[in-house]
């Protein structure tokens, strides 16, 4: 199998990740999207990574195939619970992880524009996406050492990417003169837990 990816996508780095914790062995195969001879389109007509090509040549696409695929490789240390109610709990947690960094790509490719043709009212619309994503985030974490019924699990490893991201884009970003790690502590908090996991050290995004 080979993996389609870039160094600093959040979505890409959720498959890695589960990939390292499932010892599964994948191909890494580093991409530029921008470059003319890139590979993804070959394989995703939406031309995003991340990409798993199989042995047979088959692709999948986007993270969240990706990463169920993954799980049901190895019987052992299942991240998505096979029991159906915790499964959706989990899969609750990757749809607003990933849909925060939805909002945050969205506002870090309307500022990469020219100044003249940013839409502030856009930037400020995903920006309050980021801002209650977090915030629900944040509440449903209190008092918990892992997102679902105390186990580590796809759910810490959705959030964890997020929160690397925007760790990487908006370090300095500031809310009512907050950083994001003092306005949401329970987050900060359970990510410096997961940022010491060998899987999460090795896919650490390249400022």
């Amino acid at each position: 199998m080979q993996l389609l990816y870039t160094i600093n996508s959040p979505y890409a780095r959720k498959v890695r990740i589960v990939a390292l914790e499932k010892h599964v062995d994948v191909e890494l195969n580093e991409v530029v999207l921008s470059d003319p001879d890139c590979p993804v389109s070959q394989h995703n007509p939406l031309g995003k990574v991340p990409v798993l090509v199989l042995d047979d040549g088959e692709p999948l696409y986007d993270s969240r195939v990706i990463v169920e695929y993954l799980d049901h490789r190895t019987p052992l240390s299942h991240l998505i619970p096979q029991d159906h109610i915790a499964k959706i709990k989990v899969r609750r947690w990757e749809a607003l992880a990933d849909g925060v960094c939805d909002a945050a790509v969205a506002v870090m490719l309307e500022q990469r524009k020219p100044e003249a043709q940013q839409s502030q009212a856009h930037i400020d619309k995903q920006m309050g996406k980021v801002l209650q994503g977090l915030t629900v985030l944040d509440a449903d974490l209190l008092k918990k050492k892992w997102c679902v019924n105390e186990t580590f699990s796809l759910a810490d490893i959705a959030l964890g990417c997020c929160l690397g991201y925007l760790d990487l884009r908006f370090k300095h970003l500031r809310w009512d003169g907050k950083t994001w790690q003092d306005k949401f502590v329970n987050l900060a908090k359970h990510y410096s837990v997961l940022v010491k996991r060998p899987s999460f050290k090795q896919t650490m995004p390249q400022p």
